[in-house]
């Protein structure tokens, strides 16, 4: 590539890919009732989940020939694969072509890390050596009995440690990931965003989608951004923060100088059209929407001697196809065959 070529990979609809999320596995210690089902799931098989080598191979690949500029590491729950930093670190070195149309052109990746925080204060220190600097931690209560209910596991004190250990290590920024459900936990959304003003971490309302194991999603149970802002700003006063260009997240400050909150409206205010974000799964299969019902097999040529190029090519092919957007709420929805679990956050 010359100095003069700018690498990019660009979609239909004229949207660059920027943001890779890598699951490293879809085991998991808790079981959400949002992403999995208490019982019953089937683990895929340790030799169908990508070897770090061959998850380093690919997002080297997308950053010196895409741009890519920031990889996620999701799970399941990625803590719970062995020696998380040895892949953490591999990123970690990656540098994005000084030629990219990007903010760290010339600079290291952003790497992050989406975790439960079960485990967390055992490996903060750990992971933050390796080379990870920010973190998102998922909490969707505060109440121990509430907390056992969505989980399954009584670990909220283990999280909250967690959350702590990432900020005493230096992690910058600390966020926290809430799904809210109506009749579960929307009578904590204050609770919630007040436990990151104390903090000073930025708590993210996620609404609920439509990816649960079991099912059972239904619009009704979604609390959109619209409710959330406003139940907060009647107790803490807002003001909306500048357009997010393409990061999930719609972020507001407040007023008094405590911080920040965001909201993350897949279903209510989709923002599909400025959507720079892709995926592959612990199997090996690149997605380019959560909720896209194509798969694209990388493994298969990871693991039969495929060049650079031919990977690069698939890549190419892949997000030339991605379509507009999800279509949730909408009689031509089609629902994802995987879970939240099986795919990746």
């Amino acid at each position: 590539m010359s100095s003069a070529t700018k690498p990019e990979l660009i979609d239909s609809f004229g949207r660059t890919v920027r943001d890779l999320r890598i699951s490293v596995t879809d085991r998991c210690n808790f079981r959400c009732t949002y992403c999995m089902p208490e019982e019953g799931m089937v683990w895929l098989p340790r030799t169908e989940v990508l070897t770090y080598e061959e998850i380093a191979r690919v997002a080297r690949i997308c950053v010196e020939r895409f741009g890519v500029d920031g990889i996620r590491l999701t799970g399941g729950e990625p803590t719970v694969r062995a020696h998380l930093t040895k892949l953490i670190s591999a990123l970690a070195v990656l540098t994005v072509p000084a030629a990219a149309n990007s903010p760290l052109a010339g600079q290291p990746i952003d790497v992050a890390v989406t975790t439960n925080g079960a485990t967390l204060a055992l490996v903060a220190a750990d992971l933050q050596r390796a080379g990870l600097r920010r973190i998102n931690v998922s909490l969707d209560t505060l109440n121990r009995e509430k907390f056992k209910q969505i989980t399954k596991r009584d670990e909220l004190a283990s999280v909250l440690e967690g959350i702590d250990a990432a900020i005493a290590v230096g992690m910058a920024p600390v966020k926290v990931n809430a799904v809210v459900q109506r009749g579960v936990n929307d009578d904590e959304i204050i609770a919630l965003a007040t436990f990151g003003r104390e903090k000073n971490i930025e708590v993210r309302f996620i609404e609920f989608m439509p990816l649960d194991a079991q099912a059972g999603w239904l619009n009704n149970a979604v609390v959109g951004q619209d409710e959330i802002v406003s139940t907060i700003n009647e107790v803490f006063a807002l003001e909306q923060i500048a357009s997010r260009g393409a990061a999930p997240a719609d972020r507001w400050r407040y007023l008094d100088g405590k911080g920040t909150v965001g909201v993350i409206p897949t279903v209510t205010k989709p923002f599909c059209g400025d959507c720079d974000r892709v995926r592959l799964t612990a199997d090996g299969q690149f997605r380019t929407c959560l909720f896209a019902t194509d798969e694209f097999d990388v493994r298969a040529l990871l693991r039969n001697g495929a060049s650079d190029d031919a990977i690069e090519a698939l890549l190419r092919r892949a997000v030339g196809e991605k379509w507009a957007g999800h279509t949730i709420g909408q009689v031509s929805f089609v629902r994802p065959r995987r879970s939240m679990s099986q795919i990746g956050g």
